[in-house]
């Protein structure tokens, strides 16, 4: 799957990491790693989830 984040996530992600770096120091770069750590696993998992009101959704 090929993922594109839209200019508008990017800056909601560099919002982020601002935020969280304000908290602590560190805390930014641990907020990056989380968050591509996930959008890297949508290569392997992305569109093999169920389908609920035409999205792949992940429900427990």
């Amino acid at each position: 799957m090929k993922v594109k984040i839209s200019s508008a996530a990017e800056t909601d992600i560099g919002d982020g990491y601002f935020f969280y770096e304000k908290q602590s120091t560190g805390f930014g770069n641990h907020f990056l790693d989380t968050l591509y750590s996930d959008i890297d696993s949508l290569k392997y998992s992305g569109g093999i989830h169920q389908m609920v009101f035409g999205y792949h959704r992940l429900l427990s």
